[in-house]
């Protein structure tokens, strides 16, 4: 018995399928082009349902109420059952802080470079540029000021002992918490920022490992598939 031969993808429907399924990804995002009907806007008006969670299959953890800023029911593992919700939210921002500077720092190292050193052919080949004895003090004044900001308290038990909220170490130089709504705002601004960050420094290092390129290099020469 002969078996027909295998169908291959041309890359003009690799392309299709490509596009069909950004789009069907971004539609998940953007708003409804029509309002809802009255039925729709009550149930809505009546706080959070199944269908407002990040994942509608599962059900909504109990300690995401929808408090924290950017909340969306969103912890499939159950991490928020087991750890204080306040230490688990001071590691995502600190996490989105950290990446944001990252990822500044992947870009702008690729394009400038202070006289005295030399970069790598990648930024991320400019870790391993820099002396053991540089990496440690990086190292040792990073431990130094994560202990002395949180006053050597690190643990879910201790850290917010004295009533801090999570992520506030009282830095805000331009007064920007001085308006309660503008500060509310701002603190989701940081949560999604934080969160789009994390993704992107984590895809532009493993761009840089796979290809040996930086990123803009990558761009100035992106072809597309054939």
């Amino acid at each position: 018995q002969r078996f027909p031969p295998p169908v291959l993808i041309v890359p003009a429907m690799y392309r299709a399928i490509l596009v069909s399924a950004l789009v069907a990804s971004a539609s998940a995002f953007a708003p409804s082009a029509m309002l809802p009907r009255a039925g729709v806007r009550a149930a809505i008006a009546r706080g959070p349902t199944m269908q407002d969670n990040a994942m509608p299959f599962l059900e909504r953890p109990p300690k995401l109420d929808g408090s924290l800023a950017g909340d969306v029911g969103f912890d499939p593992v159950g991490f928020s059952n087991y750890f204080d919700l306040r230490w688990l939210r001071e590691s995502e921002l600190k996490h989105g802080r950290v990446c944001m500077l990252g990822v500044t720092g992947l870009l702008v190292q690729e394009a400038v470079c202070l006289p005295q050193f030399s970069n790598g052919k990648t930024p991320v080949d400019d870790f391993f540029v820099v002396p053991a004895a540089g990496l440690w003090q990086v190292f040792f004044a990073i431990g130094a000021v994560e202990f002395f900001s949180h006053g050597f308290k690190l643990t879910p038990g201790d850290m917010f002992s004295e009533g801090r909220e999570a992520g506030d170490f009282g830095f805000d130089p331009l007064g920007c918490g001085k308006n309660p709504d503008a500060l509310a705002r701002r603190r989701l601004v940081e949560v999604k920022n934080g969160r789009l960050a994390m993704i992107a420094f984590g895809g532009l290092l493993h761009q840089q490992l796979l290809t040996g390129q930086g990123t803009f290099e990558q761009l100035a020469n992106f072809k597309a598939i054939a």
